[in-house]
Order: structure tokens, then C-alpha cells, then sequence
């Protein structure tokens, strides 16, 4: 499936499109496809990168939206660059992950530059990735999980294939904040760019003005798109959870496991070490309520997207006399039992994010039946209910934050009433079943767009 792209420029046609008979060859022709007896039956889905070590609210929905694919009789397949991985192949939960070289195109980046950009936002450029696409079988979709150099390799294979391209915006488009951005492109800083030209050639800032369907999973980032975009091929879709897998779980294993005690009073936040989820806040919080409570222990779980912002964190806790209190716990893979035993065992869940496109792991602390206290900030403004699904708090305000959890720890009332409602909430709403059916229905529309753009009768 894999093959090197050249760069002969006469594949150039007048019109700046490359020719799909040049790039894929005839026997590669979609027309072939339709001389088959079932319809194409595969998803392509392109993230950025896709590894079991660095986690976070993207893979899950990208790993989960998969698995209700297969379920349904789809065939997903998931095609991603190298990064942060050595293995070109593999199987994640049963779902296929292709994995294709890539580089930065910057002149002047260190290895720590590009680690960095690895872990966070980089503009990679993957010419075998896109050869990738223009060569996948049995094509029913491409669905892209991110834009730049990427999305629109993914943009440019689906106009040449005349397939439809769904796109899914999983924050930090519309709906960013300017300090979290400066910190994605600070790696690139002074540094020249000499990839330009590939985005332009792949049509890089065409990808959501040529999409047939882009899908939100924020409302605010929806709303921010609706009124910037040219077109209406938008939708809201919402994220989800598996209600049943995080329903159960040992929290007397993880408490033992990771040497918490037993009768202690545990708050838990399941996200990136990074300075977006602002673990920051949540430790000066917990510096206040400890004094208060000596059995209570914090647990932060996620990798370390933010190297030194971890280190800062880890110097906050010893110079607070917080060791042995505090659990920092990065690099859990996507499949180990802890994580959803962590959420059985603590008391507490606070996601106290600077910024937070929609935060499915309130989701997963829901349906495991927990409180949440969550930061009144972008999706999760409108996830969470104030004061029936969970309590809000402002980014930067610790010792309000302090004060609630103090709150929810005296008061089981108050706390078992948020519970349940949250993971009422988890269930009627976001159950990943319901959500895969929504999203069908976005894949259909794409298809109508897309037979629309290429002059094709929709079926």
C-alpha cells in the first residue's frame, strides 16, 4: 500500500490539481471499485499521530468511533504519521493503525524542538502517508482528525479519488485560546519554514472550505464555526464514553496498587500534564484543602505533554511538603485497567482546564458515578449543568476551587446528588452507541454533499 510520491511536476495539471492517473495509476482507479458487488466499506481515519503511550481525548474518540464501525460492519483502518512510535504497524484494541515517515519542514529544529512539536501540535509534512491515501482500496470515506499538512494531504486525496471528506475538529480552531496557541507554535519560533510550498500544493487552508462534512465536538467550537465558515456543511457531535466499561471498576485495587490508603479522601483529574489542564491551580487548591483534611491524596494521570511544566509541578509538591500526598502518574497505556479502577477509587473528579474543547473524561467520571467540579470554560460550559451535573469554577481561582472541593468532602448529600445525575446525564445523552449513530448520519450527508460537488445521482 505504501509507495514514494515523486516530485515530476508535469503530473501538475493546468488547473493546479494533480493528475489522480499519475499519482495512482489506472488500476488504481476508483472506477474499479464500482464494479464490484458490495459497496466500499472502508473509513479512513487520519490523526496527527495515534500511540498507546501519549493518550488523551482525541484517541479515544477516534479509537472508539472505530470500534462502533467494526460493530457495525464497517471496516476502519487508522493512517497516521510515525511520530512518537517505531512501529509501522499495528493493532490497538483490534483496530488497524498504519503509521508512514515524516518530517518537520523547518530549518534549525533541535531534537527537543521536535519532540515537542511531536507531543503538541506540529506541522508535520508525510508525502508516503499521502500516497497512502491515494492508494487505499475499498474507500467509502476519508475522515480527518486534524488539518495543516495532514488534513490536507487527507483533502486533497479525497478531491482526487472523488471521495467524501469528513473532518472532525477536536478543539484549537475556532476555540483557542491566544497564550495555548503561542505555546504550540513556540517550538517553530525564528525557525524557516521550507514546506510552504507542499501546503500549498496539498491545499492546507482549503481543507475546511472543501469539506463535505466538518463535525464539532464542541458546542462553543460549533458555534465559533458556524459564524466563520462560508458554507453550512457543519454539525455538532458531540463525544462519548462506553457507559458500561467505566460503570465497573476495582477502586480498592488502584487505592492498593499505587499505595493510597484506604479511608483516604482521593481527587482525581485524568488529563495531558500540560499547562491547558492546568494541574497548576488544582495543586494550590489541594495545598489549602490538605490542611484541612489530612487524609486526603491527589492523582493526576496523563502523559507529559509539557515536560517542564511537569517539573514545575513536581517542584510545587515537594516545596509544599505535599510528597507522599500527591500521585503524579504519566504514561499509562490506553488499556490498562487502572485508569477506569481510578476513577472507583477516589471520592472526587476535578478537570480545572484554562481551556477545554468538550473534556470526555467528565464523561467517563459520570458514568463511574463521581462529583465533578469542572472549569466554567469552552465545551465544558455547556457539558456541565451548574450545580445539577457538577459544580463550575473559574481557571485561576484556586482558593474557590479549595473551598468546593472542602464543600463536596463535608457534604456526601450534596456529592451523591451530583453523581447520580451526572451519570444519568452520561447515559441518556453520550453513550457511544447513541453518538455512532449520529455520526452515520453526518457520513451520509458528506456522501450527498459529495455526490453533489462531483455531479454524481446520490443512490
Amino acid at each position: 500500500m505504501k509507495m514514494s510520491l515523486s516530485y515530476d511536476m508535469q503530473m501538475v495539471s493546468r488547473t493546479g490539481w494533480l493528475s489522480p492517473s499519475a499519482l495512482i495509476g489506472p488500476e488504481k482507479d476508483d472506477r474499479s471499485y464500482a464494479r464490484k458487488s458490495a459497496p466500499p466499506s472502508r473509513i479512513v481515519h487520519v490523526p496527527r499521530r495515534f500511540v498507546s503511550e501519549e493518550w488523551g481525548g482525541t484517541e479515544t474518540v477516534v479509537l472508539e468511533t472505530c470500534r462502533q464501525q467494526q460493530h457495525a460492519g464497517s471496516d476502519p483502518v487508522i493512517y497516521t504519521s510515525m511520530a512518537l512510535s517505531s512501529r509501522k504497524e499495528e493493532m490497538i484494541q483490534g483496530v488497524p493503525v498504519e503509521r508512514f515517515g515524516y518530517c518537520y519542514p523547518f530549518l534549525g529544529l533541535s531534537a527537543e524542538d521536535k519532540k515537542a512539536l511531536d507531543k503538541k501540535g506540529g506541522n508535520l509534512l508525510s508525502l508516503s502517508l499521502f500516497a497512502a491515501l491515494l492508494t487505499a482500496p475499498d474507500v467509502r470515506l476519508f475522515h480527518a482528525h486534524t488539518l495543516k499538512r495532514v488534513g490536507g494531504a487527507v483533502r486533497t486525496a479525497a478531491r482526487l479519488r472523488k471521495k467524501p471528506l469528513v473532518v472532525s475538529l477536536h478543539g484549537g480552531i475556532f476555540d483557542v485560546p491566544t497564550a495555548e496557541f503561542a505555546s504550540l507554535v513556540k517550538p517553530i519560533e525564528g525557525k524557516w519554514e521550507w514546506g510552504k510550498p507542499f501546503g500549498a500544493l496539498l491545499g492546507s487552508r482549503h481543507v475546511l472550505n472543501d469539506a463535505d462534512m466538518i463535525l464539532c465536538v464542541g458546542a462553543n467550537e460549533f458555534d465559533k464555526a458556524k459564524s466563520q465558515l462560508s458554507h453550512d456543511r457543519i454539525a455538532h457531535l458531540p463525544n462519548g464514553v462506553d457507559c458500561a466499561k467505566f460503570e465497573q471498576g476495582n477502586g480498592r485495587a488502584f487505592r492498593v496498587r499505587f499505595g493510597l490508603p484506604h479511608d483516604a479522601y482521593v481527587i482525581l483529574n485524568v488529563s495531558r500534564i500540560d499547562e491547558q489542564k492546568n494541574q497548576m491551580m488544582l495543586l494550590q487548591a489541594f495545598a489549602k484543602f490538605a490542611d484541612a483534611r489530612k487524609d486526603a491524596h491527589l492523582v493526576l494521570i496523563g502523559p507529559e505533554t509539557m515536560p517542564a511544566y511537569a517539573t514545575r509541578l513536581r517542584e510545587f509538591v515537594a516545596s509544599s511538603g505535599l510528597n507522599g500526598r500527591v500521585h503524579i502518574l504519566p504514561g499509562m497505556k490506553n488499556n490498562d485497567g487502572a485508569l477506569v479502577d481510578a476513577y472507583h477509587g477516589c471520592d472526587l473528579f476535578v478537570l480545572p482546564s484554562a481551556h477545554e474543547p468538550f473534556g470526555i473524561v467528565v464523561l467517563e467520571a459520570w458514568s463511574a458515578g463521581k462529583p465533578v467540579i469542572a472549569s466554567d470554560v469552552g465545551g465544558l460550559s455547556k457539558l456541565v449543568t451548574a450545580d445539577r451535573t457538577g459544580l463550575f469554577v473559574e481557571p485561576g481561582a484556586a482558593e474557590d476551587l479549595a473551598a468546593k472541593i472542602l464543600l463536596l468532602s463535608g457534604d456526601n448529600q450534596l456529592s451523591g446528588r451530583l453523581a447520580q445525575a451526572g451519570k444519568q446525564e452520561a447515559l441518556a445523552k453520550y453513550d457511544w452507541s447513541q453518538i455512532a449513530v449520529l455520526q452515520e448520519q453526518f457520513y451520509q450527508q458528506a456522501e450527498h454533499n459529495a455526490d453533489r460537488r462531483y455531479g454524481r445521482r446520490s443512490s
